[in-house]
């Protein structure tokens, strides 16, 4: 049933119900005092009067109360959906009104905080994207000009392409993972054959930096429920990132700890440990510790983030600290096979 035009605003309608609630009652009490009282006519005229300007009154002073809070919670919506996305409605009025204001301002939260995550997303990707490509555009110009052979730069335009595909994985991944679209082969397989498949890829950089490698399970080899090419891709940004971190003659290790219905993946290193804030700032996009290092390795800083985003995929919590006895431990869950 819809509204009369008449009542289209809730002051309006607090009005009329106040007056329907109180005229009802009055219009009985006159009625039965007519019929058995023998009130006079004036008398009748003055009480329904006042009956009815003390409702409207009544209705009027509820209907602000009530509406104040709701006119300031459409004023900061108004101005949401203006582009402020800093307004914020005042958490005041009555409970229901404080409780649509609080989900409001949570709403208005997560979609700001969205939306510096994507210009930050954007800049940074803008940014990584232009040192590669300043680079192939000068290594161009200088074949265009005969400034240098083609066998000099192959390899340096070859090793740029690269750097440049891989980031496009990784952003391509990114928005997979945003959009909750990631496509994800489970299938319960033995981690410790995961573990050593990615152990002998990395064999020969840890070799060349005298690093050891190593693999510890505390109870066998437990089967879990997985993607393994996703979880493969995990474990090999932590071990490169652990690698890289370990001076000469140190060594990194993976620890597999079973729990009782999932296991503990953790990534050990003997470096110099995770900075202050390290360990809560690791895992956002595009944050590096060291912007100079991560530069010269090729990183873009996405590594992490796109390791969280596959661990979380498959149900489970990721996670850094430092070791007590030095070094640095990042560590993760995934779920143990049903059986």
């Amino acid at each position: 049933m819809s509204t009369p035009r008449v009542l289209r605003t809730l002051r309006m309608q607090i009005a009329a119900f106040a007056l329907l609630a109180v005229g009802l009652p009055l219009a009985i009490v006159v009625a039965s005092g007519l019929v058995m009282l023998e009130m006079h006519v004036r008398e009748i005229l003055v009480i329904a009067a006042a009956s009815a300007v003390s409702a409207l009154l009544g209705a009027f002073l509820l209907a602000h109360w009530i509406l104040r809070p709701l006119e300031r919670l459409r004023y900061a919506s108004t101005r949401f959906a203006r582009g402020e996305l800093g307004a914020r409605a005042p958490e005041s009025g009555p409970q229901e009104l404080v409780e649509v204001s609080a989900s409001f301002n949570e709403m208005a939260t997560n979609i700001e905080q969205l939306f510096d995550a994507r210009r930050q997303l954007v800049a940074w990707a803008s940014h990584d994207l232009r040192t590669p490509l300043a680079s192939l555009r000068a290594m161009i110009e200088a074949l265009e000009d005969d400034l240098a052979s083609t066998d000099e730069y192959l390899p340096a335009i070859r090793e740029q392409l690269e750097t440049l595909t891989l980031l496009v994985e990784d952003l391509f991944e990114l928005a997979r993972i945003d959009a909750g679209v990631l496509a994800l082969d489970v299938q319960e397989t033995s981690l410790a054959d995961l573990i050593s498949s990615c152990l002998r890829g990395l064999d020969a950089e840890a070799r060349a930096r005298n690093i050891t490698l190593a693999a510890q399970f505390d109870a066998g080899d437990p089967q879990v429920r997985i993607a393994p090419a996703k979880i493969e891709r995990v474990l090999l940004n932590l071990l490169t990132n652990a690698v890289r971190h370990t001076p000469s003659d140190g060594a990194v290790s993976v620890v597999v700890e079973p729990n009782s219905d999932h296991v503990v993946v953790s990534v050990e290193d003997g470096g110099p440990g995770l900075p202050n804030g390290a360990p809560e700032r690791m895992f956002e996009r595009f944050w590096r510790a060291d912007d100079s290092r991560a530069s010269s390795s090729g990183g873009a800083g996405l590594g992490l983030a796109i390791a969280q985003g596959l661990v979380h995929a498959h149900g489970g919590t990721i996670w850094a600290e430092n070791r007590p006895l030095g070094g640095a431990r990042v560590a993760f869950t995934l779920p143990l096979a049903k059986g």
